[in-house]
């Protein structure tokens, strides 16, 4: 099945840039939004049917990978922040030492990512796949990905 991914990775391509300003929308940072998309997998639902088939996101994989977002965030944080937080300035914002507390389990009750952004990550990845699928549907290619797909 992975033939048809192979074939629209010139339109994936097309998707990630037009999608960037809704990941920069979300909660998830660029590196975040690309860890959660190597977890997730994409599969046509009803393929058989032309008139139901939709792509969809398999993101069964995505709770395996979530603790790891907290990893991404103790680097960033690490390295000053990310662009238009706080740097550090003071108070109880985070820092390089709240950071190497978090990765050493003496952090002030944070678990890792919750329910809530799981949730936000599923909502995303679908969201990003039906701006692929309406992208194929614009560009004339989707009756022949859905075709690949069941081949």
């Amino acid at each position: 099945m992975s033939e048809w991914t192979d074939a629209i990775v010139g339109e994936r391509m097309t998707v990630d840039n037009q999608f960037t300003d809704r990941v920069s929308a979300s909660r998830f940072s660029s590196q975040e939004w690309g860890l959660i998309m190597t977890a997730t997998e994409f599969e046509i639902e009803d393929a058989d049917d032309p008139d139901d088939a939709r792509i969809v996101a398999d993101t069964s994989s995505l709770p395996a990978i979530m603790p790891e977002l907290e990893n991404v965030r103790s680097q960033v944080a690490a390295m000053g922040g990310a662009p238009g937080g706080d740097g550090g300035s003071g108070g109880s914002g985070g820092g390089l030492v709240d950071s190497i507390k978090g990765a050493l389990g003496l952090g002030g009750g944070d678990d890792g990512p919750s329910d809530e952004e799981l949730d936000a990550a599923e909502r995303l990845v679908q969201e990003y796949a039906d701006q692929l699928q309406a992208h194929l549907e614009e560009v004339g290619k989707w009756e022949q990905v859905r075709v690949a797909y069941q081949e």
